[in-house]
């Protein structure tokens, strides 16, 4: 890629200087900003050839519209950078998706051209819609837009929006942003359909001409109904149907997504429209580095990279390809196995599934809902789904794992990838919350593996010895120093006197550390690893509590609904002096407890038996972009915080028996302190 001196990028500071560029610098603009992405991403990382495919749409949007008042709303906002970098962000691009540096997506918070926050797919439509009914309830005027990738309509939201765009008749601009991709190649019927579609903008114009042409004349509108009904019946017997303007949606397109004059003039008039229209402009993913045109899927999200040599090929061990391996390893031995993703094949390590066992893998699109009622069905025939999704899309499928699989108790296994902190992404993309609502499924197990070798052990656990649904989470990137094996539900791992640590997946290798680095201050921890999270064996945490009376709880996860909650409930006695039941279970006997819990009822250590309690978690917030050291030490579970609570419990006598208190009333959220 050929450097550039330093020229008219420089001197954009605002979308108004966008506008009074003269029309021949504004390739010289297109080629500067690509080459100011490919080497300012390639330090930071963050998502790559997306933002190439739309130099020319974005530098379009800014010509005819003003978002700092007319509402630009992105689809996936990590198509956004050019955005930002016209909208007076150049300076300070080198911190992007840096601890305390510039979010990788849309934030109104930051900067008055930002309309609203996106971080997954198929929402801009709705959101775009309630914006313009605001516009519209408050009798105020302003355009608002949305760009939504194709792979985007592969979401049934989109098609909600969509649907109800048609029906409002509401002035607004939706802008179909097509390269054939989401991350991997487009699948479903709706990619062959954009593909057939061919109407122009011309078109829109000659109708609206011909309109008032007959209006103006006698006979006319009856004239124009008929002309309409003709071409209705034409449109029906020779053409494909426009599944656009079928929901009320005007269309026009495909337009060349490259051509700035060509985008320019159909916004010109989309914007002049009193109505709902959509522009399908074609755009190539990666355009302008030549890497990432050959491999648009590779550069999608990267990390930092020498731009120019490119990315390397070569990947080491991760869990998600343990993951991979070992599910291609199993449906060798078991033909019921099938492997179901989102529009993620390589992200979630299935390459190699994919290749060895076609006929039984399905990639939906970005269809997470559909994904999971699928995989029901396929449970309830015999089949054996396995569904690799990331933990901030597995939100998406909450309503469908609780009402399409849970209630019927069909075994479906979730394997959850990216479970816990992630580097880079921010707010949008942090998996902190499964842990807890995947917990609150009755009758869901969730298992946690700590290493590769657990991963493998636990996954095979899951899909041959447990009924009902199941989920297998693990974190992003690789093992610590903690590699055994087992898929017991609790281990212990180390012996100690003075205070128990209990905690679950890659937090172990950080209590490790800390009872190693306590352990020459002659300061003993025993630590209890969680196996399973749902339901929680309490025996081994109960045996060990009672012989230190003092217990800290680590976890990368949201405070609300965490296991130290859980945990909590089991140390605090009811009214009649009976232990509570362990989770998942009733007073009946059931999963993860009996009835009165023989030899537990009534010697529990509660609140004042229990001489500290400490939850350690992410606390009751949303959690920023950074690397992972920072944002464990943000939240207060990293080594050294682990550490300092133990020894301030310790040295000031261990009276933090409120916190057992703080934790069921949620009295203390999000502070981590006594």
């Amino acid at each position: 890629m050929r450097s550039l001196p330093l020229g008219i990028l420089d001197k954009i500071n605002s979308p108004s200087d966008v506008k009074d560029l003269p029309a021949d610098a504004l390739d010289t603009l297109c080629a500067e900003l690509r080459d100011f992405l490919v080497k300012n991403v390639s330090k930071t990382g963050g998502h790559l050839a997306s933002n190439l495919g739309v130099v020319e749409l974005t530098v379009a949007i800014h010509r005819v519209f003003d978002t700092s008042k007319d509402r630009l709303v992105f689809d996936i906002g990590h198509q956004s950078y050019v955005h930002m970098l016209l909208t007076g962000r150049r300076q300070g691009f080198e911190t992007l998706r840096q601890f305390g540096g510039l979010a990788g997506f849309p934030k109104p918070s930051d900067n008055i051209n930002d309309a609203f926050i996106a971080g997954h797919a198929s929402t801009s439509i709705s959101a775009a819609l309630g914006i313009a009914r605001a516009r519209t309830l408050a009798e105020e005027d302003y355009s608002v837009l949305a760009v939504i990738g194709d792979g985007a309509l592969t979401g049934g939201l989109a098609y909600e929006g969509f649907s109800n765009a048609g029906e409002s008749g509401e002035p607004l601009v939706l802008i179909l942003n097509d390269n054939g991709m989401s991350i991997t190649d487009n699948v479903g019927g709706m990619a062959r359909y954009l593909s057939r579609q061919r109407m122009k903008p011309s078109y829109a114009v000659f109708k609206r001409r011909f309109r008032r042409f007959t209006d103006a004349i006698p006979g006319g509108r009856a004239l124009y109904r008929f002309t309409h009904k003709v071409k209705n019946a034409l449109k029906q017997a020779i053409l494909h149907c426009s599944m656009f303007e079928e929901m009320g949606l005007v269309y026009a397109g495909p337009i060349d997504g490259h051509n700035i004059p060509a985008i320019c003039e159909a916004l010109e008039w989309a914007k002049r429209y009193k109505g709902p229209a959509v522009i399908h402009v074609l755009t190539k993913k990666g355009r302008g580095y030549e890497k990432s045109e050959l491999f648009p899927e590779e550069y999608h999200g990267v990390g930092p990279f020498d731009y120019k040599v490119g990315l390397d090929s070569e990947k080491g061990a991760s869990f998600s390809l343990v993951f991979g391996e070992a599910l291609t390893e199993l449906a060798a031995c078991n033909p019921k196995i099938c492997a179901i993703t989102a529009s993620m094949t390589t992200g979630t390590g299935l390459n190699r599934f994919a290749g060895t066992f076609p006929e039984r893998f399905f990639d939906v699109g970005i269809a997470e809902g559909h994904a999971a009622v699928m995989a029901a069905g396929m449970a309830s025939h015999g089949a054996t789904p396995v569904f690799a999704v990331y933990s901030t899309f597995i939100q998406r499928s909450y309503d469908m794992l609780i009402h399409d699989v849970a209630i019927s108790g069909l075994h479906v296994v979730f394997a959850v990838d990216r479970a816990g902190l992630i580097p880079g992404d921010g707010e949008t993309h942090q998996g902190v919350f499964d842990a807890a609502f995947l917990s609150s499924v009755p009758g869901m197990t969730v298992f946690c593996p700590a290493s590769y070798a657990e991963l493998r052990d636990m996954l095979s656990y899951a899909i041959d010895k447990v009924a009902g649904p199941v989920a297998v989470r693990y974190p992003r990137g690789g093992e610590g120093r903690y590699t055994d094996g087992g898929a017991e539900t609790v281990k212990r791992v180390k012996e100690g006197s003075d205070f128990t640590l209990v905690t679950y997946g890659i937090s172990i290798n950080t209590a490790v550390e800390a009872a190693v680095m306590l352990e020459s201050e002659d300061i003993s921890v025993e630590i209890i690893k969680l196996g399973c999270i749902a339901p929680i064996d309490i025996d081994a945490i109960l045996s060990s509590v009672r012989k230190t009376g003092r217990l800290l709880v680590l976890e990368e996860c949201s405070g609300r609904g965490s296991v130290a909650e859980h945990i909590a409930s089991l140390l605090v006695t009811d009214e009649g002096g009976r232990a509570a039941p362990a989770v998942g279970a009733s007073r009946d006997a059931g999963p993860g407890g009996a009835g009165d819990l023989p030899g537990r009822a009534g010697d529990l250590p509660g609140r004042a038996g229990l001489k500290s309690f400490i939850p350690l978690n992410t606390g009751d917030k949303f959690i920023p972009c950074g690397e992972l050291d920072e944002l464990r030490k943000l939240c207060g579970i990293d080594t050294e915080t682990v550490c300092g609570r133990i020894r301030k419990a310790l040295g000031e006598g261990g009276d933090e028996t409120e916190v057992v208190g703080a934790v069921l009333t949620r009295q203390e959220h999000g502070q981590n302190t006594a």
